[in-house]
């Protein structure tokens, strides 16, 4: 009886979804988290956006600014080498850069910024207390660090990507420096679920 009850509890487990996708997602599964719910934040051209408006679509999220040495750029350009893997599929996905350095970051100056790793890619931008808020949700930290002159600061911010399913939901955070095959796989997963 004890061994019919535990194989019953087994296919239970087995039938939930969120079970499975831990089981087969690669990066961190955080599906039901309570937070990075949605954004509010104006893309580079100039239109007011939310997640909502991806609805259909697998999401990245990454923040980031644009004088950013390293993190940044590494990010973006192996954001750009998984849709160019994906091929076809990648009309499925949608790559979002939200600036955490709007006084320098304007939304003119996001647009060529993305056209440099993917023509698909959006720039966010949003007003210091909207980024604020942004950030709070995301639990994103940010902060200027100083630099040579008041114009030549840096900007310390958190180095992980969120991943969103096509219904909007945040499903992964994936840390800097993962594996881009592991990325390209758990994508490829949330592509094909309906």
């Amino acid at each position: 009886m004890l061994l019919l009850l535990m194989a019953v509890v087994t296919l239970l487990f087995g039938c939930d979804d969120r079970v499975n996708n831990q089981e087969r997602f690669t990066n961190t599964d955080i599906s039901g988290a309570d937070f990075a719910r949605d954004f509010e934040l104006t893309s580079h051209h100039g239109e007011r956006v939310s997640l909502s408006d991806f609805e259909g679509k697998v999401v990245i999220l990454f923040f980031g600014f644009m004088r950013c040495p390293d993190i940044c750029p590494t990010t973006l350009t192996e954001l750009n080498g998984l849709m160019n893997t994906l091929g076809t599929d990648a009309k499925s996905v949608q790559v979002l850069f939200v600036t955490v350095d709007p006084e320098r970051d304007n939304i003119e100056s996001l647009g060529p910024y993305m056209q440099v790793f993917n023509p698909s890619f959006l720039g966010l931008w949003g007003s210091k207390d909207e980024l604020e808020a942004v950030a709070k949700e995301f639990k994103i930290i940010y902060q200027k660090v100083a630099g040579s002159n008041p114009d030549n600061y840096s900007v310390d911010h958190s180095a992980g990507t969120y991943v969103f399913d096509k219904n909007g939901k945040v499903r992964l955070f994936v840390p800097y420096g993962s594996d881009a095959d592991k990325l390209l796989s758990d994508v490829r997963l949330l592509i094909g679920a309906n």
